[in-house]
């Protein structure tokens, strides 16, 4: 198995929210705000290839977006980069075999959509892949709260149940993706979020997702304004920090520079991101 960081669109979004109760004079320090006090995210996805299957986890954000909402959630490119980014790797999205997401938020999902086009429906890419999501985050999808229902996409779900393709995952394993993925939820961020950890003879990778956004977010305190419940999720945090230990990599979807990172910690137990990476060349070989 070889794994790669695949770059999907940025996005641009207020550095305050991005960084919940942390004041401006701090966080403008890891990340440099633009005119408007908003910082730049990347929306990263995961591939694994092995052999004869390809298995992608999540798809950013992609560029379904029109031109108002691509404006108001700070999305800059017009193209659907994640595509040309597998392109660049001999990919299209019909060679995908499995995607796995993590959660249903547009900028973890949306990347799923064919590009935005006036006068034209909304239309499902990946025309062979199988989609994996965690029980509790699709029910959260169907059932937002107020408060986040601005980040799903309600055509998305349809077409997901439409394509017969989508399998709702429970538990540790999924017989869709084998021994090697071991699949755990935290619900800080939101409801039943879903992590993978693949592991090989060599390397093992945790998808963070949105419980560590990006290397300034290893600090347990650190949390968005976008979580749900900030406390559960530093308790989370903490938890999957103790199991997994120094040598496993965090891979990030969110960090603009860095793809990767191993964890480490001070006498004072605090939690750093060490050997960062912006990406993995020509893989990392797990």
């Amino acid at each position: 198995m070889r794994a790669h960081a695949i770059r999907g669109n940025t996005q641009w979004l207020d550095g305050g929210s991005m960084f919940g109760n942390v004041p401006r004079a701090l966080w403008s320090q890891w990340c440099e705000p633009d005119e408007s006090g908003r910082i730049e995210l990347a929306c990263r996805a995961l591939l694994v290839e092995e052999g004869d299957r390809n298995v992608l986890l999540e798809t950013g954000i992609g560029a379904f977006f029109d031109p108002k909402k691509k404006a108001r959630f700070g999305v800059r490119e017009d193209e659907h980069v994640l595509l040309r980014s597998l392109n660049e790797r001999g990919l299209s999205d019909a060679d995908i075999d499995v995607v796995i997401l993590s959660h249903l938020h547009f900028d973890h999902a949306g990347g799923l959509l064919a590009r935005w086009e006036d006068g034209e429906p909304l239309r499902l890419l990946f025309p062979n892949a199988k989609f994996l999501v965690g029980r509790e985050a699709l029910e959260r999808a169907k059932n937002p709260h107020p408060r986040d229902r601005a980040s799903f996409i309600p055509e998305l779900l349809g077409m997901l149940e439409g394509s017969g393709r989508l399998v709702v995952v429970d538990g540790r394993r999924s017989q869709e993706l084998g021994e090697a993925y071991e699949l755990r939820e935290t619900s800080g961020h939101t409801p039943g979020m879903l992590h993978t950890t693949v592991r090989g003879p060599n390397h093992a990778i945790f998808f963070c997702a949105d419980l560590v956004p990006g290397t300034p977010w290893v600090h347990l305190p650190i949390t968005m304004g976008y979580d749900r419940f900030p406390e559960k999720l530093i308790d989370e945090k903490k938890l999957v920090f103790n199991e997994l230990g120094q040598t496993t990599w965090l891979f990030f979807t969110h960090d603009a520079s860095v793809c990767a990172a191993r964890l480490s910690r001070d006498e004072k137990g605090r939690y750093s991101a060490v050997e960062a990476k912006p990406d993995f060349g020509n893989g990392l070989e797990l």
